[in-house]
């Protein structure tokens, strides 16, 4: 069997990463990543996704044998990404997702006012399992999300090889710092909702 790819970011589409139609069925076109019921889950154009999923050029690389840069893996993705059926419909064709909730929870994230980290403009639908960091909090080795959840979040560079990871959803909001690959993580913040 050929295996299929999201035809929005081109990550290999396995059952368990496969998005939502509106009615909860499963989507065999795009992962759960960028489309959930229904609607694609962050409304941005095809550079704009190019630079977030840049950032996964490690996995990229470990997964291919490569050992792309990451501009050379923006590179490769400009080629790439036109192929995508996301990328060849008119903006008026595609199912936006301009979720209300979504919204709040930038509003919510950037309140919070965390010194160093950039004020945020736009959140991705993310799979518990694909960001659920394990902590070590009073000497025990403790996750917070759910992986089998999705969570709205996003990943924004702090500096000095550190990220900030942000996931939210209706009950809470988590705020961690972490380097690349999740290595040596802090919570930053955990605010109920």
């Amino acid at each position: 069997m050929e295996p299929k790819f999201c035809q929005s970011c081109g990550m290999p589409l396995t059952e368990d990463v496969l998005g939502t139609n509106a009615d909860g069925s499963k989507n065999e076109e795009y992962c759960i990543f960028c489309f959930k019921d229904g609607a694609f889950t962050g409304n941005f154009t095809m550079e704009e996704m190019i630079d977030f999923c840049s950032q996964f050029v490690e996995k990229y690389n470990q997964d291919a044998g490569q050992n792309l840069t990451r501009d050379e893996y923006k590179e490769l993705l400009r080629q790439y990404y036109p192929n995508l059926k996301r990328w060849k419909m008119t903006d008026s064709e595609l199912p936006h997702a301009d979720s209300p909730l979504k919204a709040t929870f930038i509003e919510e994230v950037n309140a919070l006012n965390i010194a160093d980290m950039p004020k945020i403009d736009n959140l991705y639908v993310l799979q518990g399992s694909f960001i659920n960091i394990e902590y070590d909090i009073n000497g025990h080795k403790i996750k917070l999300l759910d992986d089998n959840e999705s969570y709205w979040g996003t990943q924004v560079e702090k500096g000095g090889g550190r990220c900030y990871g942000i996931a939210c959803d209706e009950k809470f909001i988590i705020v961690s710092e972490y380097g690349q690959d999740g290595v040596d993580p802090e919570l930053v913040m955990v605010k109920r909702r």
